[in-house]
């Protein structure tokens, strides 16, 4: 299965604040592996950004700051899988039962290829992995691709693709929009 597809995320709400600011990339499939680019652009003095990692490692709670994502899931099936990429180059993956239930790190992964590139006005994170065990070369998958904003006066915005509930969720299935 082969696919590429390139994605704008939008953000949760629409704040002056955040005008200058855009998230946009794309994701390739090439049967059991992903290649995913992200491109933060606009104002990246505005955006509180880890600085490079000496030795970037598996780290919990990234999501609290800056952080990209990717969820991965079987349409019908109920588990599911969180990335999360630090601009500092640290990582984690999880792996869910089912609704924000059963979290546990995905022990398949013990590093991933993650490269961070940044210049003053923009932000570049490159990942290439294979798919999490169980997943493969010809099933479907689902995926919804985000993002979490922390800028430096504090504030906290939230992108997605879409954003269908009444307050930012990424782990909503129904936005696992990417069919891959």
């Amino acid at each position: 299965m082969h696919t590429d597809q390139r994605f704008a995320l939008q953000p949760f709400e629409s704040l002056p604040q955040l005008a200058d600011l855009t998230i946009s990339g794309e994701i390739s499939r090439r049967g059991e592996r992903l290649l995913l680019r992200y491109a933060l652009q606009g104002p990246l003095d505005t955006v509180l950004l880890a600085p490079p990692a000496p030795q970037p490692c598996r780290l919990d709670e990234l999501w609290q700051t800056t952080c990209f994502e990717l969820f991965l899931a079987c349409p019908g099936q109920e588990p599911y899988w969180e990335f999360n990429l630090s601009p500092a180059g640290h990582w984690n993956v999880y792996r869910l039962e089912s609704y924000r239930r059963g979290l546990a790190a995905a022990a398949a992964y013990q590093q991933l290829a993650l490269q961070v590139l940044r210049d003053p006005q923009e932000l570049r994170l490159m990942l290439e992995l294979d798919l999490p065990p169980g997943l493969g070369a010809d099933q479907p998958l689902a995926a919804a691709i985000t993002a979490v904003i922390q800028q430096r006066s504090g504030l906290v915005s939230y992108w997605a693709l879409e954003h269908g509930g009444s307050e930012p969720d990424f782990h909503r299935r129904e936005d696992f929009r990417l069919s891959l």
